[in-house]
């Protein structure tokens, strides 16, 4: 397993990768090596949440997850981190506003991808986090009609920077989002757990 930098200095772009991963799968690590690229990242962290504020069941124990994360994701520019847990924030907007001023001069960038974008305005404080770091949203082509239609992205129209121009989102002033096609790996994490694949002891 390849050695990974944790460290965060002054001028770096880091993109945040939040979610449960219950189970972390290999969509999650082609989303983020198709970041890396196309938004000019210098580092990606994984965000592994004590738990999902928008889903009644719990994940799976944090350790497991953290364990098989870094498992399926070796790559020296990507971090596996507790840092929800361990700084005691429960919602999205918290997390980011630590971490903005627990890293100053970090360049910071939201990922999501547009399934996520399109109910984004249910999120709490959701307008907060787009005005707090830069958003970059992943899709293949069929989810673009959700995410045009949603309501982020149209209070934040004024803020979408095209998708050729995508690797300057990561030094972009927030507010400033952008959407980049992907090619994608039709997978998911409740899809692996209906196959019993992934069962919480």
């Amino acid at each position: 397993m390849r050695k990974r930098v944790t460290y965060l200095r002054s001028g770096m772009t880091v993109g945040l990768l939040g979610g449960s991963f219950d189970p972390p799968h290999q969509g999650h690590v082609h989303i983020t090596q198709e970041a890396l690229k196309r938004f000019g990242l210098d580092r990606v962290w994984w965000l592994v949440t004590p738990g999902n504020p928008l889903k009644k069941e719990g994940p799976a124990a944090i350790a497991r997850r953290m364990d098989a994360a870094r498992q399926i994701m070796d790559h020296p520019r990507v971090t596996i981190s507790d840092f929800e847990a361990r700084a005691g924030t429960r919602y999205t907007a918290e997390t980011v506003e630590r971490l903005t001023k627990d890293y100053p001069g970090v360049n910071f960038v939201w990922l999501m991808g547009a399934d996520n974008l399109a109910q984004f305005h249910k999120w709490k404080d959701w307008r907060k986090i787009m005005d707090l770091v830069p958003v970059g949203v992943l899709a293949r082509p069929g989810d673009r009609t959700s995410a045009r239609t949603a309501k982020a992205a149209d209070v934040y129209r004024f803020a979408q920077i095209k998708g050729r121009d995508s690797r300057l989102l990561g030094v972009a002033q927030a507010p400033a989002w952008c959407f980049a096609n992907v090619p994608m790996v039709n997978l998911s994490s409740s899809q692996i757990r209906a196959t019993g694949a992934w069962e919480k002891p």
